[in-house]
């Protein structure tokens, strides 16, 4: 088995490289009765995903390789599951707005295979171990969703009306505030979200099976994920983020 640095290495190396395939708009493609959702989930396939689901015959949802998109979006799509009563996959990186989806799911669980899974829920600050019992369970996950929605709301609108956003931009950019934004006036706390900053749960293939780890991200660390906190007692499975 690889050592622990290794292993963050290489999860690093892989997230900066999905992430080049995965700054364009979300892409829905049906596989039988499994919807595969990849790419930012900025609003532009919100209908379409909706008229899926709408259907009946979807059973689960799969995010592949989704690295945010804005708080709107995320809201919708979690209301859509939750309402349909849907399992949800995380396979690959799943961040932000596509992780409270994820976790809107009646299942929802790391993809098989080969791959890397990383899931990474934004938070204002370092979870309490009290958070980490109840923060993602149910009811609690749908509250932490609500305060994700104010705060990158509230920072987008921020931005948007202080600086200008290409159109190529304009998915990344709901998720994340320019530094003169916020050097100009600092957020709140609970709002204080930037990109890369959270809790990032990943799964690595070994020869022995899966490695499961918690790790704290206070964003500094920007795609290299060896340089986040190793958090302990954080079992993704006992902590309700992912489910057997």
């Amino acid at each position: 088995m690889k050592p622990l640095p290794a292993l963050l290495s290489a999860l690093g190396a892989l997230v900066v490289a999905s992430a080049a395939l995965s700054a364009s708009a979300a892409e829905l493609e049906l596989e039988g009765p499994r919807l595969r959702v990849s790419g930012m989930l900025d609003g532009s396939a919100t209908k379409a995903f909706i008229e899926q689901l709408d259907t009946g015959k979807v059973r689960v949802v799969i995010f592949e390789d989704s690295f945010g998109g804005t708080a709107e979006a995320a809201e919708i799509y979690a209301k859509a599951i939750r309402a349909s009563g849907v399992n949800t996959e995380a396979r690959g990186q799943c961040y932000a707005a596509c992780a409270y989806a994820f976790l809107a799911g009646k299942e929802h669980r790391f993809g098989r295979g080969l791959q890397v899974n990383g899931l990474l829920i934004p938070v204002a600050m370092r979870p309490t171990p009290g958070d980490l019992q109840s923060r993602w369970r149910g009811d609690e996950a749908q509250k932490t969703l609500a305060e994700f929605t104010t705060a990158t709301a509230s920072m987008t609108a921020a931005a948007a009306s202080s600086l200008p956003v290409s159109s190529s931009d304009a998915s990344s950019a709901a998720l994340s505030v320019p530094t003169a934004v916020a050097s100009a006036s600092p957020p709140a706390p609970k709002e204080n979200w930037q990109p890369d900053h959270g809790v990032l749960f990943s799964s690595t293939p070994t020869l022995f099976g899966r490695v499961y780890n918690t790790y704290y991200c206070d964003g500094s660390q920007g795609r290299d994920v060896s340089k986040c906190e190793a958090l302990s007692d954080a079992d993704p499975f006992k902590l309700g983020v992912l489910t057997p």
